[in-house]
């Protein structure tokens, strides 16, 4: 459904976005994941026609944004939430883009409920807090029943309760067919949202997967009150194990198994969990500290 095919985007002799190249299929959730500066936001307005690539070609359903005759209906894209006009209030707002996406009035009333906003739908938008101007701003983005959605930062504001809602409406969309474009820099909600991940960083694309390819072999984290012996136990036990700069250990492996080496040497543990998040900020850091520098161009 989104196709990003060798987009190129130079600003003089800077390189904002270079050969980027990367699909996203309907029924799942792609992470866009990348430091500031490192070509994300380029190329999102590339894809949604708002920046002219130099290069290159980004098309939704087959076609180029500004070629779709009513682009609303295919793609509902969020990239600024304070882009709505703050002199207008939130029924209004979507009123106005429920007139121009051709649903009329009461899709545009519908959506206040759906995106949490009824009783504030009277109120100017410039006395929304930041979280209730994301929540519009996805309902602007639904608005026209797309098949698709690409949204920028939209968990940025949001309180836990709202993050979560996000979430599920975006999982439910997805699990309807829908396809789901989702640049954050929120890596745990990404990982709870995401099925698949594109990573960029000094304007190039330097991994792409589903969550269990890049993460593969996560494993687990584990911290003893001697974190020394127990690292002297998993490696007698033949689990892999790589010590971490806060203390404790990512082990290669499960919990039953760090826990049954742990029993067997008399050793106590004080914490055991997955550690497949701090895989995915190690895989980020991995990926992007040696090419995010000379980035310049969001």
């Amino acid at each position: 459904m989104i196709n990003v095919d060798h987009l190129v985007k130079r600003y003089g002799g800077t390189t904002a976005v270079s050969e980027a190249t990367f699909s996203c299929e309907p029924g799942t959730i792609t992470g866009f994941l990348g430091p500031n500066g490192a070509g994300k936001s380029t190329t999102l307005r590339m894809l949604t026609g708002l920046t002219r690539p130099t290069s290159g070609t980004a098309t939704v359903a087959g076609r180029q944004y500004a070629a779709l005759p009513n682009p609303g209906r295919v793609v509902g894209v969020m990239l600024d939430a304070a882009a709505q006009h703050p002199g207008r209030t939130g029924r209004e707002t979507l009123r106005l883009a429920g007139s121009l996406l051709g649903v009329g009035n009461r899709a545009a009333d519908d959506m206040l409920e759906r995106v949490g906003l009824t009783g504030a739908e009277g109120r100017l938008v410039r006395q929304y807090s930041l979280g209730m101007r994301q929540r519009l701003g996805i309902g602007v983005a639904l608005l026209g029943d797309p098949a698709a959605l690409v949204l920028d930062e939209p968990a940025n504001g949001l309180d836990p309760e709202g993050i979560r809602w996000m979430r599920i409406l975006l999982q439910d969309f997805a699990s309807r067919g829908g396809t789901v474009l989702l640049s954050s820099h929120l890596l745990r909600e990404v990982e709870a949202t995401a099925d698949r991940l594109v990573v960029i960083g000094g304007g190039r694309i330097v991994a792409q997967g589903t969550l269990d390819q890049l993460l593969g072999g996560a494993g687990v984290f584990a911290r003893g009150l001697d974190d020394a012996a127990l690292g002297a136990a998993l490696a007698k036990a033949g689990l892999t194990a790589t010590p971490r700069q806060q203390g404790g250990w990512k082990v290669v492996g499960s919990a039953e198994a760090v826990g049954r080496t742990a029993a067997a040497s008399g050793l106590i543990l004080t914490e055991l969990r997955d550690s497949g998040t701090d895989g995915l900020e190690e895989l980020f850091f991995t990926l992007t500290d040696t090419t995010s520098g000379s980035e310049q161009a969001a």
